[in-house]
């Protein structure tokens, strides 16, 4: 028996656990994708080309929220695609576009099929028991626009609002899920089976450089040399006849 139990000791004293960390960044990619999605719905529903070749100042100061680049970056977006020229200054612009954000963020919603936990006497506890589960998380923007010229100062039309609602819903029977629905995980199956402009082209899992050439550059050359001018002149060779060699690398030339 002391043949057993001594090994038998020494494995349980020997054993040790090891335990994994995570961490995660201050916002979820899920909420993010909630909110970029909704402000997106959002201006999908505002019709831009009326300032189609006119010089636009976008006064982003009316945007206070958490995403305010992404909304006013946005903006930006869809009028250069309205073939607008965006301008630094009031005064350099035809007309003046103000956004303002109305609601920019996320809401939750827990809601579940089954039996809550119930306290009887005796301290005798029923569990809680879900048959089924589901968590929504919606996020909303509510953007309003209105645009008036920069000179006389009158509006441009009644300008308006554009509200939208992105979500995200994971479902549970039994415990078993989840079964996902929502606008951002549409968005992210689209994106994922959309091909690239190009073909990719990977970096190298190793790293090394190339001796810049240094020969001094002709007037008018265009041979690349490095940005700070130290790097020593390289004198070019010369055949016994006295003709000068070009052993500039191929892509010097």
């Amino acid at each position: 028996m002391k043949t057993l139990i001594i090994p038998a000791l020494l494995a349980l004293l020997l054993t040790g656990c090891t335990s994994t960390s995570t961490t995660n960044t201050p916002r979820s990619a899920k909420e993010q994708m909630l909110v970029s999605n909704a402000v997106d719905q959002a201006l999908n529903k505002v019709d831009f080309t009326p300032f189609s070749n006119r010089s636009v100042y976008l006064e982003e100061k009316y945007v206070d929220c958490v995403d305010k680049t992404y909304v006013i970056s946005s903006i930006r977006h869809r009028l250069l695609n309205a073939n607008a020229t965006l301008v630094a200054k009031p005064e350099e612009a035809d007309l003046i576009v103000e956004p303002r954000s109305g609601a920019v963020g996320t809401h939750s919603q827990d809601a579940f099929l089954g039996i809550p936990e119930i306290v009887l006497p005796g301290m005798l506890t029923l569990p809680e028991t879900r048959l089924v589960e589901r968590k929504n998380q919606m996020g909303i923007a509510k953007i309003g626009l209105v645009a008036y010229d920069a000179k006389t100062k009158k509006g441009l039309g009644s300008g308006g609002v554009s509200l939208a609602q992105s979500d995200d819903s994971a479902y549970f029977v039994v415990g078993i899920g989840p079964y996902q629905s929502g606008s951002i995980n549409s968005e992210i199956k689209t994106g994922k089976k959309a091909s690239a402009s190009r073909k990719p082209q990977s970096l190298p899992q190793t790293v090394a450089f190339s001796q810049p050439y240094s020969a001094a550059p002709e007037p008018g050359s265009s041979k690349l040399r490095l940005a700070s001018g130290q790097e020593p002149v390289k004198e070019a060779a010369k055949e016994p006849g006295g003709q000068t060699l070009d052993d500039a690398p191929p892509w010097a030339k």
